[in-house]
């Protein structure tokens, strides 16, 4: 039985050789509702290009892991040559089950932001870290304990992101949607799969007017071998290219949808629905059960329109942030 009057024994280092196996089963043990496979692991941490072992601070109790806090700083720019020298990024942390209650979560969290301080990192974000993020913010349902103890170190909400799910069995495209698209189509819009040409358009589409995450997504994405007939795109009828819509982008997994956009003055006209449709449509001939994503504003425009084409919120988010007193 766990004594949880009593201070953690636990040790906190940084990550180690051999330390990999363990984290991944203490993340598993200590949050069930978001697990982590050892792939995802070495993939969205041990390989990232701003992975920095000393920046993963690990407790450690005798020869066991009981939890663990992830620190990250840019050592590569995700843009251009910004490596943002004030911000900092918490993408996670936990505890074991068995270590609860007895002040190693509170530890780890302050190992962590005097790790990011020593790098002079006055501004720390919980947890929209790009590229390799895990969960848009902090589920403060799922995990209230963790949502005190962040606000309780300084920690505010800056935004909420909603995730959404839409089932696809039986999904049929709407007669109002065929109708708006042929309506488009006659005025000259030209919906398609992009050829290899395109792609130059609708990268820089993406970063330019979007999200350079977005741009990096759809990059990496298409150069593992994703094929191009996950992406519908749309020109205008001056053949500006105007807007995408795609899935699979992220870890090849093909029922997640996005990223999408569409040009700010084309808004409003439906090439927005339209191409979330033909996704949707695409996605349900592949044999896609279900469309999910996991960020978005719910009471933005995007928000709106998932909702009109049947998307519900199934797990809220909070964007939270730590900027140290000046």
């Amino acid at each position: 039985m766990t004594d949880r009057t009593t201070t953690s024994r636990a040790g906190i280092r940084g990550f180690r050789t051999g330390d990999g196996p363990q984290v991944v089963e203490a993340w598993r043990r200590s949050a069930p509702a978001d697990p982590i496979t050892p792939d995802r692991f070495r993939s969205l941490v041990l390989l990232d290009g701003n992975f920095d072992p000393e920046g993963l601070r690990v407790a450690v109790e005798g020869h066991r892991v009981v939890g663990a806090a992830y620190a990250v700083r840019r050592l590569t720019p995700m843009t251009g040559t910004d490596l943002e020298p004030e911000q900092g990024w918490i993408p996670f942390f936990f505890v074991d089950p068995a270590a609860r209650g007895r002040g190693l979560g509170r530890r780890l969290l302050c190992d962590a932001l005097a790790w990011l301080g020593s790098h002079d990192r006055t501004r720390v974000d919980f947890s929209p870290y790009t590229p390799n993020y895990f969960l848009p913010g902090l589920d403060t349902a799922a995990y209230p304990e963790a949502a005190g103890l962040l606000r309780s170190l300084g920690f505010r909400t800056l935004y909420e992101a909603a995730a959404m799910d839409r089932g696809l069995v039986g999904y049929r495209l709407p007669e109002g949607v065929a109708q708006r698209l042929t309506e488009l189509t006659a005025r000259g819009h030209r919906f398609a799969t992009p050829s290899d040409d395109d792609l130059v358009e609708l990268v820089a589409l993406a970063g330019n007017h979007f999200n350079p995450d977005w741009a990096r997504a759809i990059r990496v994405c298409l150069a593992a071998g994703t094929p191009l007939d996950r992406v519908v795109v749309v020109r205008d009828p001056s053949g500006r290219l105007a807007g995408w819509a795609m899935h699979g982008a992220y870890e090849s997994m093909d029922e997640r949808f996005g990223p999408f956009g569409v040009l700010e003055d084309m808004r409003g006209t439906g090439l927005g629905t339209v191409l979330l449709h033909l996704v949707l449509d695409r996605m349900r001939a592949r044999g896609a059960h279900s469309a999910w994503f996991l960020w978005t504003g719910e009471q933005s425009p995007a928000g709106h329109l998932y909702r009109k084409a049947g998307f519900t919120t199934t797990r809220v988010f909070h964007v939270m942030r730590r900027e140290a007193p000046r």
